[in-house]
């Protein structure tokens, strides 16, 4: 084997961008946010600033931060010229976030030289065309190569040749591993495990007695850099989903109705702008020490309304937590909308069939909805998100991220891998997202 895919990962991209677009940020200490901290610049996370944490707490690790409010629109304008630097180089790109992405330039050596001088000149284009600081891991699979390229981190590039994996592998931290969030890191070092190495060393069996089947065997195997998969293009999203970890709290009405409320409603603006609507609503509720369960309900005719899919999203969680009566707290509540379809315009239905089935969407009160709904996606286009919505979205209490930079780690890109949270529903709420991914 030759060692020739890239993880491409930019540098405290959110951060980056603010220091690019105004130079007097740059070797400062910043943070994208207010309330809580979006993202943080390298000079930030010295002082041990990181995403995810209270701009109050920020501040008392640094006092000289200084927080900027997020230019959404550059952030992706930028991501996608990075992108097309890629694409001079392979058509094999498999993009897994607004920020990162798996190359295979094993057809391009040919043409432009060794995966080492690819990279390089990657590193080099992005630099100076864009602007950005590029890491870059190069390897023989993709989960080396993203290993790599966090160890390159910040603004580097390192390339594991098959000969040396396993001496590059083993000293390197747990968390460096895909899937090893904190609460497995910390499960994982009760057992005194905490290098790649040691990980290897445990029987599969073991491994997945403590983490749990799946969990475990996937682990297993990456700590054994068996990592059969090939970077693929994108294909369109089989779902559209959200999710949003809410700290760990008792269950209520109030915060289930309000939390779906909020996730139904990004859910359904998204399938409305893509003109998409779906067939099947699932929800996610996790619970305290990493146990998740999904509920689904299919429906005759596809769905893109966010009344409706909060309807049904409210009365899935409230079957499984009626069926999970010993558990009282809740720590994550996911939404997503799968078995898409087209829909550029609404059919009425024929007044043969009752009325009152708002889940029908060419129904009398499925076709208000949908009205009501092309009205707040107007207003929303014209004057921002904030300007219109329904009353539990508006008026949620505590909601400290953006829906813009929401929609930015939403994307629905075809997920490269899952986490130690499992694939379903896997749209990362950027709060957990920040907190989750190592950086180096």
């Amino acid at each position: 084997m030759r060692a020739t895919i890239l993880h491409a990962d930019l540098d405290a991209f959110y951060a980056s961008v603010e220091q690019l677009l105004d130079p007097a940020l740059r070797g400062r200490p910043i943070a994208v946010g207010g309330g809580v901290v979006l993202a943080a610049s390298y000079e930030a996370r010295a002082f041990g600033v990181r995403g995810g944490m209270s701009g109050f707490e920020a501040r008392r690790l640094c006092p000289h931060l200084r927080f900027v409010g997020g230019h959404f629109r550059d952030y992706q304008r930028l991501a996608d010229q990075v992108m097309d630097v890629f694409r001079d180089f392979t058509p094999v790109i498999e993009r897994i976030s607004i920020d990162e992405a798996f190359l295979d330039v094993g057809g391009a050596i040919h043409l432009f030289g060794a995966p080492a001088v690819i990279a390089t000149d990657i590193r080099r284009r992005v630099r100076t065309e864009i602007g950005l600081p590029l890491s870059i891991g190069v390897a023989c699979t993709k989960h080396l190569a993203k290993v790599a390229s966090q160890v390159a981190k910040p603004d580097g590039l390192v390339v594991v040749e098959a000969d040396r994996e396993r001496a590059f592998l083993d000293p390197l931290p747990v968390e460096l591993m895909w899937g090893v969030g904190p609460a497995t890191r910390e499960r994982l070092a009760g057992r005194g495990i905490r290098t790649i190495g040691e990980l290897a060393a445990v029987a599969p069996e073991v491994l997945q007695h403590l983490l749990g089947t799946a969990v475990g065997a996937k682990l297993s195997s990456l700590a054994g850099n068996r990592d059969p998969r090939r970077v693929e293009a994108p294909r369109r999203a089989g779902s559209v989903g959200a999710q949003s970890a809410i700290g760990r709290r008792v269950v209520s009405s109030e915060t289930v109705h309000t939390t779906i409320a909020h996730l139904a409603d990004r859910v359904a603006s998204r399938l409305r702008a893509a003109d998409l609507a779906g067939r099947t609503v699932t929800v996610r509720v996790r619970f305290p020490g990493m146990r998740s369960v999904t509920r689904s309900l299919s429906l005759a005719d596809p769905v893109n309304s966010t009344r409706t899919i909060t309807e049904i999203a409210v009365s899935l969680v409230g079957v499984a937590l009626a069926e999970e009566q010993l558990e009282r707290d809740v720590t994550l509540l996911g939404v997503a909308v799968s078995h898409l379809a087209t829909r550029r315009s609404l059919q009425l239905e024929l007044p043969l069939l009752p009325g009152g089935d708002a889940s029908r969407p060419g129904s009398p009160r499925g076709a208000a909805r949908w009205a009501l709904d092309a009205s707040v996606d107007a207003i929303r286009a014209k004057f921002g998100r904030e300007a219109v919505g329904y009353a539990p979205v508006v008026l949620l209490a505590g909601r400290s991220v953006p829906d813009e930079f929401r929609e930015l780690a939403e994307r629905d890109l075809r997920p490269a891998g899952a986490d130690e949270d499992g694939p379903a529903l896997r749209r990362a709420d950027p709060d957990e997202h920040a907190s989750r991914r190592p950086r180096r």
